[in-house]
């Protein structure tokens, strides 16, 4: 059910019931893109049932679901089109078009051609534990996933989350646990990690099912690369992509969490409960073996306090957001 997800602490501040949550979230239902409109989002159905719930609740786990919806013109097709027009201006003008003109003719164009456009879909799971005061949204980008985010805020108020943070940056950890070959307990090292070089050359190195207990890893941590993605097993149940950004990527079960389970058990109710049962164990599990949580920006350090592990590290490697088209 989840596959790429972005852990936040929620503000001490917001407090909401179900019922609250759901009337918030119906003033901002999804409705599809206008002829003339480029893009729409809001709230649906996280069961996919029509007039539903915007808000499921399993096992005091609740659910929500952002769509996202966009119209695009080729660009190809915008500066052909608008060349055109702007070659019968000049035609029939003897004028030719100056660059603001130029412009607002694209606009133009543009809005003649979104009722043709073809539009794209795709929606994001937002989960939100009220017992362990935590967020995680299911996006494959930080861009994505503060999509989101801004959607909350303003439909909701008082809300308030920040990225968890931990004492150990998971640059400084995953390379220690590739040095050392000793991962945290509870943790296995899987076949899979990148490394990149802090340095101008930004070369970076990447492993796919290939054993990672060797000296060449070790030299490329050495000579400057850090991990930015290593591959991990938790418990032998979940398997994951930490990455340096703390995004717990590519999340899969194993066979084991499925055992004693029959066909029938399927559906949304039995897939929410499996997931969210496994990973609230992950979790605290794995924000322990970065040396716990760090204070919260509410509670943070003098402005003449030396920087946390996880801010050097990632300014020093920077922090790579995969967003790539729309979906």
């Amino acid at each position: 059910m989840f596959k790429n997800l972005i852990v936040y602490r929620l503000g001490e501040g917001w407090t909401a019931s179900l019922e609250q949550l759901e009337a918030a979230l119906d003033k901002a239902r999804y409705v599809e893109c206008g002829a003339s409109q480029e893009k729409a989002t809001g709230w649906i159905e996280p069961r996919g049932e029509a007039h539903g719930p915007l808000v499921e609740s399993v096992g005091g786990q609740w659910i929500l679901k952002f769509m996202i919806e966009v119209k695009a013109v080729p660009g190809s097709v915008l500066n052909r089109k608008a060349k055109e027009r702007a070659a019968q201006i000049e035609q029939t003008t003897g004028r030719k078009p100056g660059k603001k003109e130029v412009k607002e003719i694209k606009e133009e164009v543009k809005q003649t051609l979104l009722p043709m456009a073809f539009s794209k879909q795709g929606s994001v799971l937002v989960w939100i534990d009220m017992n362990a005061r935590l967020m995680l949204v299911d996006a494959s980008s930080q861009g994505r996933a503060d999509e989101v985010v801004t959607a909350l805020v303003k439909e909701l108020e008082g809300f308030a989350v920040a990225l968890v943070d931990t004492q150990i940056s998971p640059v400084a950890a995953m390379a220690d646990w590739l040095t050392t070959q000793e991962p945290p307990a509870g943790f296995n090292i899987e076949q899979e990690c990148e490394l990149k070089a802090t340095d101008e050359s930004k070369a970076v190195v990447r492993y796919a099912r290939h054993p990672l207990d060797n000296d060449e890893v070790k030299q490329h941590i050495a000579q400057g690369k850090l991990p930015t993605k290593l591959a991990l097993t938790w418990d032998d149940r979940v398997s994951f992509m930490l990455t340096e950004g703390m995004q717990i990527k590519k999340v899969s079960f194993q066979d084991v969490v499925f055992e004693g389970k029959s066909a029938d058990d399927g559906g949304f109710d039995a897939d929410v409960a499996i997931a969210t049962g496994e990973l609230c164990q992950l979790l605290p599990d794995l924000i322990q073996a970065l040396g716990g949580e760090a204070v919260r920006p509410s509670l943070a350090p003098a402005p003449d306090a030396p920087p946390s592990a996880a801010a050097t590290v990632a300014a020093a490697v920077g922090v790579d957001d995969d967003e790539g088209p729309p979906f």
